[in-house]
């Protein structure tokens, strides 16, 4: 299952590659089909961003509404605790 922060990792993500390919697709150095594949991916980037955008919604949804609820990790840290040592 997802969680908000794994849905906003993901988008960050995505929103660093629909930045980079924008500038691949208005680079004059490189032949028209280059800068058609990267016109198509930013198709399929853009799609993956709404599906991703859509489903943190409807987390966010179902957290407020009490469907699903959060859950608090806490971090086990087993270095540089003295009882843990050799």
């Amino acid at each position: 299952m997802e969680t908000v922060g794994s849905l906003i990792d993901k988008l960050s993500i995505n929103e660093l590659k629909i930045y980079h390919m924008t500038e691949q697709s208005k680079r004059d150095d490189v032949d028209e089909t280059f800068r058609q594949d990267c016109t198509a991916r930013l198709a399929v980037l853009h799609q993956q961003r709404m599906d991703l955008e859509n489903e943190l919604q409807e987390l966010l949804d179902d957290i407020g509404s009490g469907k699903r609820t959060l859950r608090l990790y806490r971090h086990m840290k087993m270095y540089n605790e003295k009882k843990f040592k050799d």
